[in-house]
């Protein structure tokens, strides 16, 4: 007897540095954009950890950036008829006076 199991994929993607395009406060979802790249990512990011300069902050300060830290994991998904790419679990955002120099 052969047991069927059905699993979602969902691929974790690490901490890259993404161009912040939109914020919509009310559903929480944010889209994002690689910067190298160019392509463009949905994130529903209502249950992500925000931290501002390493100190927690809320998700309405993002309006203030345009570029931040984006950790989430690539799962399609669909709400409110409206197409997910994935779920951001994590976003960093540094302050221009706290970006490291390269």
């Amino acid at each position: 007897m052969g047991l069927l199991l059905a699993a979602s994929v969902c691929v974790a993607v690490e901490g890259d540095t993404y161009r912040l395009l939109s914020v919509s406060s009310t559903s929480k979802l944010i889209l994002i954009s690689e910067q190298s790249t160019k392509n463009k990512f949905l994130l529903d990011a209502s249950a992500a950890k925000l931290t501002l300069d390493g100190k927690p902050t809320e998700f309405k300060n993002l309006l203030e950036y345009s570029i931040i830290h984006v950790k989430y994991d690539a799962k399609k998904s669909d709400r409110e008829g409206i197409a997910i790419d994935g779920v951001a679990t994590e976003i960093r955002i540094l302050s221009p006076e706290n970006v490291p120099s390269k």
